[in-house]
């Protein structure tokens, strides 16, 4: 029987995640296997890896063949170092002292890598953050100055309008005193006619009665 070390499908749409199992090829990929041997969380940054070491060392050392992804995962791991320095002691070209020696140096620099990698996403999403604080802030004081120049067009509409309001009242009145001058004055002028035309009418009457006695 061929035997795979594979991942196993999990979760939902778009937001998968991943068990590592062991299975007979023959399998469907989600189907039965035989072993869960760990985790896999992509959706991560960087992923989620969660593997038992001794199982899946284990394994390949009975001849399980992992998938391209499976293999990528133990070896960041450190699995497939470990079983090729296990082998190394199995040819006599090192003894086990040296191989957990050499091991444990690859370990540890391969956790400065990932510390080194953690540290640089951290102040990369720092980075990010106060570019988004800023650009927020951009938007913020845009907004405000904006609102602002509205205010002050609309303060100014409002000004124009209750000066077009006061002259226009200033106009109403002036054209209603300029009305009541004219009714005044033609009024005046009606009555100063009547009285000429009333001394007009006695100068006329007096001048008849003279020109009546004199006859008789």
């Amino acid at each position: 029987m061929s035997v795979k070390i594979r991942l196993a499908r999990k979760g939902r749409k778009k937001q998968a995640y991943y068990h590592v199992v062991v299975a007979d090829s023959r399998s469907p990929r989600d189907g039965r296997f035989i072993e869960k041997i760990g985790t896999y969380n992509p959706l991560t940054d960087p992923a989620t890896i969660d593997i038992s070491f001794e199982k899946a060392l284990g394994w390949l050392q009975k001849g399980a063949q992992p998938t391209d992804t499976c293999r990528a995962i133990l070896k960041y791991k450190g699995v497939m170092m470990k079983k090729h320095l296990l082998e190394g002691v199995k040819k006599g070209a090192f003894d086990e002292a040296e191989a957990d020696r050499r091991f444990n140096e690859w370990l540890k620099g391969k956790e400065e890598k990932i510390e080194l990698k953690k540290s640089g996403l951290e102040k990369k999403g720092e980075e990010l953050r106060k570019k988004k604080l800023e650009a927020e802030k951009a938007v913020k004081e845009a907004r405000a100055a904006e609102l602002a120049r509205k205010a002050a067009a609309l303060a100014a509409e409002a000004e124009a309008a209750a000066k077009a309001a006061a002259a226009a009242e200033a106009g109403e009145e002036t054209a209603a005193e300029a009305a009541e001058e004219t009714v005044a004055e033609t009024a005046a002028e009606e009555t100063t006619a009547q009285a000429e035309e009333a001394s007009d009418d006695a100068s006329a009457k007096e001048e008849t009665a003279e020109e009546t006695e004199k006859t008789e």
